[in-house]
């Protein structure tokens, strides 16, 4: 059944089969009223080692609300949630950032990707790229732009944005699953308290642990550093952390603008003096609480959301 025949039908019961996120392909969502759930496979991701709820990727869909000229398409994020590749923090640093992004004509994504120690590189990479190539396939019926699908992460989820703002590529035009067709770059990323390297003294131990195992290969850790990884051809990029972050040190953030900078790719970088690791939006902060806005001065800078 195509997604455009499965998106007709009227909504019964969605908040439950969101929240199960077990549900085979939808066959009874409304994109521009419900919130859904698509496993990014559906008849299990490549890798997966059984079949429990940590075994299947999926997409979460928070919509914008269609205006009175109706449903246009929209800028799309997709949000990764941090926990240090090994738990996700789906609340303050998934739900409530799509609900934020919805506030600016959005539409948002809450990935829920595989995770050590169970699940090491390339499987978290694999699941946020599948992501990616999902939503661009499904775009017009999901109501989104093609051309302005973006990626956020918070702390480990901030080294999955970036690692696929450095590892991607176009599809695989001869694939046979549309969906693997579709390219995988991110069109801007946003990188909240990012870890970012994978090799350097100020990288975040227990990251790299779950993500490569207790002895990675050298090789594989450099490459999984994407401070090393930027080319100029990585997205725009928008960073903030906090000098008082002891988790993941600013020096993650700073590197990677730096070699952005020296690639000629363009980003914003906000260090905060305050602000301890694991903030989210820093609702009730009066200082650290305003990089959401410094953030929808460069989405809108971009033209990617309007006034």
């Amino acid at each position: 059944m195509s997604l455009r025949i499965a998106l007709a039908a009227a909504v019964l019961g969605m908040t439950q089969q969101a929240e199960s996120a077990t549900a085979p392909w939808p066959n009874n969502i409304d994109p521009t009223t419900d919130t859904h759930t698509f496993l990014l496979w559906e008849n299990g991701a490549p890798g997966a080692l059984g079949t429990t709820e940590e075994d299947k990727p999926t997409l979460t869909l928070f919509p914008v609300r269609p205006g009175p000229a109706g449903p246009a398409p929209t800028t799309a994020v997709i949000i990764a949630p941090g926990g240090s590749y090994g738990r996700l923090a789906a609340n303050h640093e998934g739900r409530q950032v799509a609900n934020w992004f919805n506030s600016l004509g959005v539409t948002a994504f809450v990935l829920r990707y595989r995770l050590g120690p169970r699940y090491h590189h390339p499987i978290e990479m694999g699941d946020a790229q599948r992501a990616i190539r999902f939503v661009r396939a499904h775009a017009q019926e999901l109501g989104v732009r093609t051309d302005r699908l973006g990626f956020m992460g918070f702390s480990a989820g901030g080294h999955l944005a970036s690692t696929v703002a450095t590892h991607f590529d176009a599809g695989h035009p001869s694939a046979p699953d549309p969906i693997e067709r579709m390219g995988s770059r991110p069109d801007f990323v946003v990188l909240a308290y990012p870890v970012i390297s994978m090799t350097a003294a100020y990288g975040h131990k227990q990251s790299a642990t779950n993500l490569l195992g207790e002895h990675p290969d050298a090789k594989v850790a450099g490459q999984m550093s994407s401070e090393l990884q930027v080319t100029h051809d990585t997205p725009p990029t928008f960073l903030f952390s906090t000098s008082s972050d002891t988790t993941v040190p600013a020096e993650n953030s700073v590197e990677l603008y730096l070699a952005l900078r020296k690639a000629g790719v363009p980003a914003e970088l906000h260090v905060f003096e305050p602000g301890a690791h694991g903030v989210g939006l820093a609702l009730g902060d009066p200082a650290l609480g305003e990089w959401p806005v410094l953030l929808r001065n460069w989405l809108r800078g971009r033209g990617l959301v309007g006034e």
